[in-house]
């Protein structure tokens, strides 16, 4: 029984965390910039990514959890959401804060930290593309175990 509630538990929290992540990157973000004015949509949108990052990262910690306690899943389903968890917490911890000044300063004239701004978004971009796919990879394995 409790072999079940913690693969459950692990299918649940993968299958939550790849749907937050996805409905995010595909839906709304891109519709808070569709929507809205540039200067709101960024300042609302600074907003919102310090709860995605927590969300997200606590979700993928209880997914590490499940998985390290699960008799079905191995070792590397739980390193994976481990590393996750952990990306989300450098994310916002430290890329994000450098990304908000990277971009405070562009807008205020510095034009290398435009260039800055746009390498730092691109990394975290690419950060939460491998996420998600660390994510996807991991939730289709519950097919075949």
């Amino acid at each position: 029984m409790l072999a079940t509630t913690i693969d459950l538990l692990a299918l649940l929290s993968v299958g939550a965390l790849w749907g937050g992540m996805a409905f995010f990157a595909a839906v709304y973000a891109p519709l808070v910039f569709i929507k809205l004015e540039a200067e709101a949509a960024g300042r609302f949108i600074r907003q919102v990514f310090p709860v995605y990052y927590l969300a997200m990262g606590i979700t993928s910690g209880i997914a590490a959890l499940a998985l390290a306690f699960s008799d079905r899943h191995g070792v590397t389903a739980a390193f994976a959401m481990a590393c996750v968890c952990a990306a989300f917490w450098l994310a916002r911890q430290a890329l994000m804060p450098r990304i908000n000044r990277s971009r405070d300063a562009h807008l205020a004239g510095d034009d290398s930290a435009g260039r800055r701004f746009k390498r730092l978004h691109r990394a975290s971009v690419i950060v939460n593309g491998v996420q998600l796919l660390v994510v996807l990879v991991v939730l289709a394995r519950f097919a075949w175990v």
